[in-house]
């Protein structure tokens, strides 16, 4: 009995020496591991983190060239407006210029077909004159 005492107590001592043998490889392993998993859980955080900070950066800076590209087309816009006004201007001044310079040359016109009948007129009558000067001179040439 003792030496079955003994046997069973000697087994006993080396499951339990084995026993603990394997926890504290096992609490060795997971220390290792849980402290590595911890550091790269902190790592990859860390790095989400900052992922989410260039991701919030981008997008204000996509936000503030939306507005400067808006911006950009209202002051584009308004400037195409102004050229727009502009040759609309340039059309209605050319057409009130073609008018008045035709008015001009229709004015201009008559003028010089009224100086010019004035003009046939004085010549008619001071060739009438110059007829019936010579007319005059012949008959008293024959009269006298």
């Amino acid at each position: 009995i003792t030496n079955t005492n003994s046997s069973v107590k000697t087994i006993n001592q080396k499951i339990e020496h084995v026993w603990k043998t394997q926890e504290e490889q096992r609490q060795k392993l997971y220390r290792e591991y849980s402290q590595q998993f911890v550091t790269l859980f902190l790592e990859w955080d860390i790095s989400v983190q900052k992922t989410k900070e260039e991701e919030e950066k981008l997008a204000n800076l996509c936000h503030e060239q939306q507005k400067i590209f808006q911006q950009a087309r209202i002051v584009q816009s308004r400037r195409l407006k102004k050229i727009k006004n502009l040759y609309d201007q340039f059309l209605k001044s050319m057409a009130d210029f073609e008018k008045d310079h035709e008015h001009l040359l229709t004015d201009e016109q008559s003028e010089v077909r009224q100086g010019m009948a004035m003009l046939q007129d004085t010549i008619v009558m001071e060739t009438q004159q110059q007829e019936l000067a010579i007319v005059r001179k012949s008959l008293q040439s024959l009269l006298f």
